[in-house]
């Protein structure tokens, strides 16, 4: 018998069955069962015959380090040898002949048990490097999941699977009021449980900090069945386990339920412990991340109640209508205006009323960067890429993926610089200055000039294509001397939002000044009038606006200066225009196109202006 144990081998999966029809096969044996001792449970690892000993026997094997006989089995077990092992294995062999089956075990039967201990030492290495390799592709998985309660309802998923098990809960620790929240809770409203934290297996865990397994044979009264009727759920045998955080922290439990073939093992439990560390870091991550996104859409809630389109003239209550039903969009948005009319404005609230608020909205001033830096400044570039680039740098087109890149001035930028541009916005693929990588991103492209990018497609100053890749949707933007009363009530909010800042009351617009705001002719248009009144809010102490304190910068008008006007204000203002356009017309010696950029216009614009002051091109020129 003893050489056919030699030739067995430990690595077989099969080797206790091996053995224990090797000892059956004996002439004074008919039968065979290995055991080992799960706690108080035995589970069986090989079997030949139908019989089974009895309890009585097994115990005594556990306790003696000999050969233990009773009426029809003779046992050995490795509770007190030679060989360390955590577990204790018994042999129980049904003889025929007890003297035979005493002489013919006595001395192989230390071997016998060394190496099934082996086997089973084998085997848990082989089932822990599997359950290992498959608890990391799970946890891989989780990573990356923003959400808690879609990371939650992936653990639990995920458990049930590897443990084969009917549910699993994941319950988070509320000291505060001294509940255990179990989260998911099916067939409860809200999906969520609440219980106290001391009741049931979760409580004794959470309080102890040690795993529980719990079976048919032991720890039956220790399960809270109140949970069982509020989830129409019966607990036969579960496992559960304390969840810790990185300083040690007790911050919850994860249990499983109801194995579906048998009872959970020890080896059940010691996965569902390995499993909870990854589960613990996924979720400080994903709430981590959840913080993240709720500070930064409170961040972009605050900064969207910031930005308000002041005026209830035609124009603005148009543009409002039409930012509301494009903002959501992902169509390309070209702003026209003449400078300081607020194209930024209605850039903040075009992002800000899309579902890209909580994502960046960058802002790139295209006349500020030179030619040679655009590219990098847009693409971004890799170490080595030129001679300052010490290290790989995001473009702006990068940094506004997902959100809004704002082109302010685009009619400054150059020709390669556009052509560039064109098919960064066709392709939505970015490369590097130096690099070679395709990089997608997915920034709405908001651009916006105070030039007339038409005239400069005919003058070949700007690429048509490109014209009209971004003219998807055009906005214009009126100058603040044809909004009228809007004059008023923008004086009257920067005077409101000034004074907060500068901790003052708020000065009253008298009635003359009223009328000299609203007669200027506001070249510099918004920024003028909200830098008036700054320098007013911060210079004067008065309690009123008066028209004293309205000094305007002279810019434009300095050759029409000497003039006196008669008539009304209508007409005074009327004529003021017409004697400026054509002073600006005689200075530029007729280039219109220089004349409309003197006077802060489109070229289309001066016209249509002409037009209403009764003003001819012919006589002019």
């Amino acid at each position: 018998m003893l050489s056919s144990l030699i030739e067995l081998k430990v690595s077989d999966r099969d080797y206790p069955r091996q053995i224990a029809q090797l000892l059956a096969s004996q002439s004074w044996s008919q039968g065979c069962v290995i055991q080992v001792a799960d706690g108080i449970r035995w589970v069986e690892l090989g079997r030949f015959g139908d019989r089974s000993p009895g309890e009585s026997q097994l115990q005594q094997s556990l306790e003696s380090s000999e050969l233990v006989g009773g009426t029809d089995w003779i046992s050995f077990a490795c509770g007190h040898t030679a060989v360390e092992s955590p577990e204790q294995f018994c042999v129980a062999v049904e003889f025929t002949d007890h003297e035979q089956a005493t002489t013919a075990l006595q001395g192989v039967y230390q071997s016998i048990l060394t190496g099934v201990i082996e086997w089973h030492r084998i085997c848990q290495l082989q089932d822990r490097v599997l359950r290992s390799e498959t608890i990391l592709q799970i946890a891989a998985q989780w990573h990356g999941i923003k959400q808690t309660d879609q990371l939650i309802t992936e653990i639990v998923e995920a458990s049930t699977q590897l443990l084969d098990a009917e549910r699993a809960s994941l319950f988070l620790w509320d000291k505060g009021n001294q509940q255990l929240v179990a989260r998911p809770a099916l067939g409860i409203d809200g999906n969520e449980l609440r219980v106290p934290d001391a009741a049931g297996v979760v409580g004794e865990v959470v309080h102890s900090g040690e795993s529980l397994r719990i079976d048919e044979v032991e720890g039956q009264d220790q399960i809270n069945r109140d949970v069982d009727n509020q989830l129409n759920f019966t607990t036969h045998n579960l496992i559960c386990c304390p969840l810790k955080n990185d300083r040690d922290e007790i911050i919850g439990a994860f249990e499983v339920l109801n194995k579906r073939a048998g009872t959970f093992t020890s080896a059940d439990l010691k996965a569902l412990e390995d499993l909870a560390d990854h589960i613990v870091s996924a979720l400080q991550e994903a709430q981590e991340v959840e913080q993240i996104i709720a500070s930064r859409s409170l961040i972009a809630e605050q900064a969207a109640e910031g930005v308000t389109l002041i005026g209830e003239c035609p124009q603005i209550v148009a543009l409002r209508t039409t930012l509301e039903r494009i903002a959501n969009t992902d169509l390309a948005v070209l702003i026209l205006g003449e400078n300081g009319t607020g194209k930024e404005v209605v850039s903040q609230l075009l992002h800000f009323q899309s579902d890209r608020r909580d994502e960046p909205l960058v802002a790139v001033n295209c006349a500020a960067i030179s030619e040679s830096l655009l590219e990098s400044e847009l693409f971004g570039h890799v170490q080595g890429a030129f001679t300052d680039a010490r290290d790989d740098r995001e473009g702006k087109f990068e940094l506004a993926s997902r959100g809004t890149l704002l082109l302010d001035e685009i009619g400054d930028m150059s020709l390669p610089g556009q052509a560039k541009l064109l098919r960064v916005l066709e392709d939505k693929v970015v490369v590097r200055v130096g690099g070679s990588t395709p990089i997608h991103t997915d920034a709405r492209v908001i651009a916006a000039t105070n030039q007339d990018l038409s005239e400069m497609v005919r003058e070949k100053r700007f690429r048509e294509d490109l014209f009209y890749r971004l003219n998807v949707m055009t906005v214009e933007m009126p100058p603040l001397r044809e909004r009228g009363e809007d004059i008023i009530l923008l004086a009257e909010h920067f005077l409101k939002h000034l004074s907060g800042q500068a901790r003052r009351t708020v000065p009253r617009i008298t009635s003359g000044a009223r009328k000299k705001l609203l007669t200027h002719s506001w070249p510099g248009n918004v920024r003028e009038l909200r830098n008036l009144i700054e320098r007013i809010i911060y210079l004067s102490d008065s309690d009123k606006l008066e028209a004293s304190d309205l000094q305007f910068a002279d810019t434009t008008a300095r050759g029409v200066s000497h003039l006196e006007f008669s008539g009304t204000l209508n007409e005074a203002t009327m004529n003021f225009q017409i004697e400026l356009i054509r002073t600006q017309i005689k200075r530029s010696g007729g280039n219109m196109t220089e004349v409309a950029r003197q006077l802060g216009l489109h070229r289309s614009n001066l016209y249509r202006k002409m037009g209403q002051l009764g003003m001819s091109l012919e006589e002019n020129s």
